[in-house]
């Protein structure tokens, strides 16, 4: 197996000073625990901040190093500074509410993005001097969603994957970021972009093709030429682990002092961080209403909540944990007596064998998070039950929900069916407890933390090593190739190609720069500039037609290959085909507001530029096929492009010119070729094996180079105005 470098903020480890002593202890964890074992069979690294080292001494600094060294663990030291703005600020200040849906608990400005990108800079360079040919990296969560794209930039053949250890948003949500752009292309770095649930997935594509406009085929999107992979891949528990401290001796005592001393009641758990996302007042106020309106539960049920303390240096979790004090302090205060309260409140976190015990002790389990990635309490829960006994109330908006669907589910946001769901949990038959936990048990039990780390690797490792893509170099070559050449013609597309896409076709007139561009281009000796364009042939005229340039319209249905010719068309074309394909058209622009039908000599054009970008390709979709199906015996081609659905006869392509062209001049002449979309390819295809071919953008394609886009074809075509 390759060796795999692992990227995360924390590494998986604790510092411990005491006195002149200094000690790392790997950390216990689903995530640690389910990656050591590829970490040591890789002989790998492990790369992350290793926690707060600053008021060790410079010998124990030294001391961690070599501990650390000897772990394979690599660290990433960062400030007090970075941590505060990096970690508490940008990363759990911004992206944690906003990936929990809790718009209002955002800053009103992000001043720590610069410290944000900086951080995640210095992740990138650290991994990258680590890096060896054939390493597969593994980057971890939302405090590092930079660093896939960063190291693409520094290591382009590197095989990189990433995967969202937290929900990922709607994407009406993602978009209120203001750098919202900057993350999604970060991700894209990567080959493969995992996350907990299906519905992740769906909103990751949904905010890729709203924010960048870029379409997901299934379980893939094509970005810069690269194929990048998305999936899910739920995260699973040690779940062995679990049982087998179930079932020991010691936990099953602590078992026994914890019923005992709730001799006649039934015990309600939860356990958590204490974070906002985590629903604990909501369920402290179902454990209230449940009081209030069963009267005989009093003094018969206990709620143990377990809250981890977390985040204390973040303002907004200091609140929280004042709300969370003040309703246990008045529920006890309501319902408790003398020898029993209701709920017995714990703010500190418990070893693994106490954790179990309560596990394993619990009747009725609540984990009723308001918003969740996945909830790995929800497994351990099923894995520390060996007995088969015991109920799990899971919220809807837990990951995990999507998988543990015999658990009963509950709303977190709705109390009073909280209320109901803990007293139709604490009646349920023993049979119908048993049924419902040994199937939870059998999905945990299989999908485990070691089937998910197999799993996303395996995925990973098939992707094929990405190909080398065309760098800064491209364009270089280009330059030099064209500067060469004896002769040379250049065959131009204009959208996308010479100017960038407008809301509506008549609002991407050229420039002046441009028409000037190709004024002095088309001049130079041996030189000779076609404009191959969707466009009509009127707009070409009016546009370009001063310009010493051949014009070709809708894709070489039309030509006049000299300045001041004439328009020709092709022969044996008939537009007959247009009055059954029309009323089709129109019927979509009739009900989707913001499209329009564009007819040109022989072809119609479907554009959606202005329509809502996730709405606009499904219609697209579904225009295409019902096209394909109308026409299905007919000579006619369906062709997507940029926000825009044709039909066109078949025959009436962009290649048809290069012929032309190529005719007129006859041989010794480079002939190179500019397009950005669909109807690009038939004009690569065409292009001699000596010639030129070049993509602007991203998208899958023929041609040999590819360059960024229109800025960049400028610039070339700049270049040969150099003396």
């Amino acid at each position: 197996m390759s060796r795999l470098l692992l990227v995360s903020n924390r590494l998986p480890v604790t510092v411990k000073a005491e006195k002149d002593q200094v000690s790392v202890v790997r950390s216990a964890g689903g995530l640690a625990t389910g990656l050591s074992g590829p970490h040591e069979r890789s002989g790998g690294l492990w790369i992350g901040w290793p926690g707060d080292v600053s008021r060790l001494s410079p010998e124990q600094r030294t001391k961690v190093d070599a501990q650390l060294a000897d772990l394979r663990c690599v660290p990433l030291y960062l400030s007090a500074s970075e941590v505060s703005r990096f970690y508490e600020g940008y990363s759990n200040r911004v992206l944690w509410p906003l990936c929990h849906y809790l718009l209002d608990r955002m800053p009103q400005q992000d001043r720590d993005w610069d410290a944000y990108a900086k951080v995640n800079e210095r992740f990138a360079e650290l991994v990258a001097s680590h890096y060896q040919p054939g390493d597969t990296i593994w980057v971890h969560d939302y405090q590092l969603m930079l660093v896939p794209g960063l190291l693409r930039k520094r290591l382009p053949e590197a095989r990189i994957g990433f995967f969202h250890h937290i929900p990922f948003p709607s994407s009406e949500i993602f978009r209120t970021l203001p750098r919202r752009e900057a993350l999604v292309r970060g991700l894209l770095g990567a080959d493969l972009v995992g996350f907990h649930t299906t519905s992740y997935v769906h909103h990751f594509s949904n905010t890729l093709l709203q924010v960048l406009g870029l379409e997901t085929e299934v379980d893939h999107v094509t970005h810069e030429g690269r194929t990048v992979r998305l999936g899910a891949f739920p995260m699973g528990i040690d779940a062995a682990s679990f049982e087998r401290l179930a079932q020991e001796q010691g936990t099953l005592d602590e078992v026994k002092v914890l019923r005992e001393r709730a001799t006649g009641q039934r015990l309600l758990v939860g356990v958590d961080r204490l974070d906002y996302t985590k629903g604990i007042p909501r369920r402290l106020l179902a454990v209230q209403r449940l009081l209030e309106r069963e009267p005989s539960l009093r003094g018969r049920v206990r709620f143990i909540q377990v809250a981890v303390p977390s985040r204390t240096q973040v303002e907004d979790y200091a609140a929280y944990r004042e709300e969370v004090d003040e309703l246990v302090g008045r529920i006890n205060g309501l319902y408790g007596t003398i020898h029993n309260v209701p709920v017995h409140y714990l703010y500190r976190s418990l070893n693994e064998r106490q954790l179990t015990a309560l596990y394993r002790g619990a009747d009725v389990m609540l984990v009723t998070p308001i918003r969740d990635g996945m909830n790995l309490v929800a497994k351990e829960f099923c894995a520390a039950r060996p007995d088969e006994d015991g109920v799990l109330l899971l919220s809807e908006f837990a990951g995990a929900a999507n998988e543990l669907c015999e658990a009963t589910s509950v709303n977190p946001y709705d109390v009073e069916g909280m209320t109901d769901a803990i007293l139709k949990a604490l009646e349920m038959p023993a049979t119908e407890r048993q049924q419902r936990m040994r199937a939870l048990r059998a999905r945990v039990k299989a999908h485990d933390v070691h089937w998910w780390v197999g799993r996303f690797l395996d995925t990973l490792q098939s992707i094929p090593a990405p190909a080398k893509q065309p760098g800064p170099s491209a364009a270089k070559d280009i330059m030099a190739r064209l500067k060469a050449a004896g002769r040379r013609v250049l065959l131009l597309d204009y959208d996308g190609t010479l100017v960038g896409y407008a809301a509506r076709p008549e609002l991407a007139s050229p420039d002046p720069e441009l028409k000037s561009l190709l004024k002095r281009v088309a001049a130079l000796p041996h030189t000779t500039v076609h404009i191959v364009s969707g466009r009509a042939k009127e707009t070409l005229e009016a546009w370009l037609g001063d310009l010493p340039v051949g014009l070709h319209a809708e894709h070489g249905l039309w030509s006049h290959p000299k300045p001041g010719g004439e328009w020709k068309m092709l022969e044996g074309v008939s537009p007959e085909w247009k009055a059954r394909a029309r009323p089709l058209l129109d019927s979509f622009t009739a009900r989707i507001p913001g499209s329009f039908v564009e007819e040109k000599t022989a072809s119609l054009a479907w554009h959606y530029r202005q329509v809502d970008a996730g709405y606009g390709a499904s219609q697209a979709r579904e225009l295409r096929l019902k096209l394909i199906e109308l026409f299905a015996q007919g000579p006619l081609e369906v062709l997507p492009g940029d926000k825009v659905v044709e039909v066109r006869p078949q025959g009436a392509h962009k290649g048809r010119v290069v012929t032309q062209v190529m005719e007129a001049l006859g041989p010794g002449v480079l002939v190179a070729a500019f397009g950005d979309d669909r109807t690009d390819e038939d004009l690569f295809g065409a292009v001699p094996e000596d010639g030129i071919a070049v993509h602007a953008g991203g998208r899958p394609t023929r041609a040999a180079y590819r360059v960024s886009g229109p800025e960049e074809v400028r610039r070339i075509l700049a270049s040969l105005l150099e003396t």
